[in-house]
Parts: structure tokens; C-alpha cells; sequence
């Protein structure tokens, strides 16, 4: 396996010049890159299904990850600490589109977009979605479905939409 693992690597840096590979990543799926995004994976990451990353931004994962079946939009920046676990789910660093009904054919301006932060050990779970600007503290569990709009605090799990802290691991 390690030998496989090691030409799947090397074909992703033949293939993608803006992506950047630790030592020993196991891609176990694919990994898509479109829009001119630059990705850094830390050590030891695994990759698993289909995780794509898209934007003109920058995305750095952190070592001994999991990114399964994930999805990272950026414009501006994703960070993803070490030993973080991400399910079947979207990072969007961005809107897309202005909010504003006169603005919103026009090209996004800054106000559409925040870098994401994820602090070390991070759990989010499937079909989750972060949102622009948020940052979720160390030791968080981000639950199934759940739509994080605003920071998460470190050593607690949210759920739901809004999100709702449901449960600190340090009390």
C-alpha cells in the first residue's frame, strides 16, 4: 500500500503545481483542484472519496488529518489544524454573490468573503456547513447538517440551524 501511495502522490504534484504534499499523505480517493487555489497538506493526512478544493484562495491542512468526501471553496484562506476530522462536508470562505439587489450580478467585492479557521482536533461532521469568517476553537465537534455561522467555542459541540452549543467537554 505504501508504494501505491506513494505514486498517487507523486501523480497529484505532476498534475497540480499549486498543490503541496507532506510526508506519507494517503490519498485513498481523489483529490480535484480547480480555480487556481494553493493547497498545503500537513504529514500523515488521509484523503478519502472525492475532496475537492476550489477558489483563488489558500487552503493548509494540518498533519495527521482525515478530509472525507469534503468540499473547500476559498477566496481568501482555510486553515485546518492538526488531527482535525472532516466528514462529508462544505468549508465556503464566501458568499459568492453581493447581498445587496442592485450588487448582486456584479463580481463579489471584500465584503463577501472571510478567511475560516479550525483549530487542532475538530470534528465536523457530514453535510455540515462553515461559513465565511468563522474560527472553531480547539477540541470542537461541529454535528451532522449543522450550519456554523459564528465562531465556535473551544471543547464544546454544536448542532443544528442556527447553530446551538449543546454539550462542553471541560465542565
Amino acid at each position: 500500500m505504501r508504494l501505491l501511495f506513494a505514486v498517487k502522490r507523486g501523480w497529484y504534484r505532476l498534475r497540480y503545481r499549486r498543490l503541496t504534499l507532506g510526508r506519507d499523505v494517503e490519498i485513498r480517493g481523489r483529490i480535484r483542484l480547480r480555480r487556481g487555489v494553493r493547497v498545503t497538506i500537513g504529514d500523515r493526512t488521509r484523503l478519502n472519496k472525492l475532496v475537492r478544493f476550489a477558489g483563488p484562495g489558500e487552503v493548509r491542512v494540518g498533519a495527521d488529518c482525515l478530509l472525507n468526501a469534503t468540499w473547500i471553496g476559498t477566496w481568501t484562506s482555510v486553515t485546518v489544524g492538526d488531527r482535525c476530522l472532516l466528514s462529508d462536508c462544505e468549508l465556503l470562505d464566501n458568499d459568492f454573490h453581493n447581498l445587496p439587489p442592485a450588487q448582486r450580478h456584479a463580481p463579489p467585492g471584500p465584503a463577501t468573503r472571510a478567511p475560516i479557521v479550525l483549530e487542532d482536533n475538530v470534528w465536523v461532521g457530514a453535510h455540515a456547513l462553515v461559513m465565511k469568517g468563522v474560527r472553531i476553537g480547539r477540541d470542537s465537534v461541529v454535528g451532522a447538517a449543522t450550519v456554523v455561522r459564528t465562531d465556535v467555542a473551544p471543547g464544546v459541540v454544536v448542532v443544528g440551524n442556527p447553530q446551538q452549543t449543546v454539550k462542553k467537554f471541560h465542565d
